[in-house]
């Protein structure tokens, strides 16, 4: 056998993790299916405090539970005709909290129009729920699905108060992540956006590897725009304000962003899906040894 027969058999032969670096195991599909049933009529919009809120909410508990989750529910008043829900995994032991979190409220109806919230932020909870599933059995993770978001962030305040005497060492923000309509660069369609993570620059590039994901670092090169959504407009804004480390993930605002054009059919399910696989990847290593 020659030299470069040798070599080909040996490729052949090599385990199969060795040959997909870059494997993405979150699955497109399964993400739609979340998206679309968020994003659909029943929802409504899912506007805080709404019949279609409610839906969400029940939609995340029957899935969360299907995962083996233990669910809580964290009630809080949005204003004296309203009342939020937040959904909380309850993880066990009294270890340091790597809290990722998705808000799933949206702007519901308005003037007779149906605001889907596909993109914003029905992409954030599937992503979540995508997340639910591949860190099942981590005791040092709790998932937050807030409310309120569109409510001056009611349910990331609550949350803050619910866990002021925990140890937080992370908090992960997902909030608009499956379009690829707005990229930083107009050729690199497949980006991701990661406000707060300068510090993880060589954890991201190891996590990234096979996914060829284009990462950056600010609000699409704006100074004043980073520090608004990070430190401002965000869920994880009030931890921030506490000093606690975190991150945002997002693909950024659309054209369709608080439209009724954000519908499921508008985002990228491959792309979706190779960015909820690299926030995986990150919290899988994130604290281990």
């Amino acid at each position: 056998m020659g030299f470069a027969a040798k070599i080909i058999l040996t490729f052949l032969l090599l385990p199969a993790a060795l040959l997909r670096p870059g494997e993405v195991k979150v699955s497109g599909d399964a993400l739609r299916a979340d998206v679309e049933f968020l994003a659909d009529s029943l929802c409504a919009g899912r506007a805080a405090g709404s019949p279609g809120s409610v839906e969400a909410a029940a939609y995340i508990v029957r899935r969360l539970s299907g995962l083996g989750y233990e669910v809580s529910s964290q009630g809080f008043v949005i204003d004296s005709l309203r009342t939020g829900h937040n959904i909380l995994t309850v993880p066990k032991g009294n270890k340091p909290l790597i809290l990722l979190m998705a808000c799933y409220d949206g702007l519901g109806t308005l003037g007779g129009r149906v605001f889907p919230g596909a993109d914003s932020n029905a992409s954030g909870v599937a992503a979540l729920l995508a997340l639910a599933d591949r860190l099942k059995g981590r005791n040092d993770v709790m998932l937050a699905f807030t409310d309120a978001r569109n409510a001056g962030r009611g349910g990331s305040q609550a949350l803050r108060k619910l866990l002021a005497g925990r140890r937080i060492s992370l908090v992960v923000n997902i909030d608009i992540i499956g379009s690829a309509l707005a990229p930083v660069h107009e050729y690199w369609p497949d980006y991701l956006i990661a406000l707060g993570a300068d510090r993880y620059r060589k954890t991201f590039e190891r996590c990234n590897s096979g996914l060829q994901l284009h990462l950056y670092y600010d609000y699409y090169r704006s100074r004043n725009f980073t520090e608004l959504f990070y430190r401002r407009s965000g869920d994880q804004a009030v931890f921030v304000a506490d000093g606690i480390p975190a991150i945002m993930f997002t693909s950024g605002i659309t054209p369709n962003t608080n439209k009724s054009s954000d519908t499921p059919e508008t985002l990228d399910y491959d792309i979706f899906a190779r960015r909820v696989e690299f926030i995986a990847r990150f919290i899988e290593n994130h604290g281990r040894k």
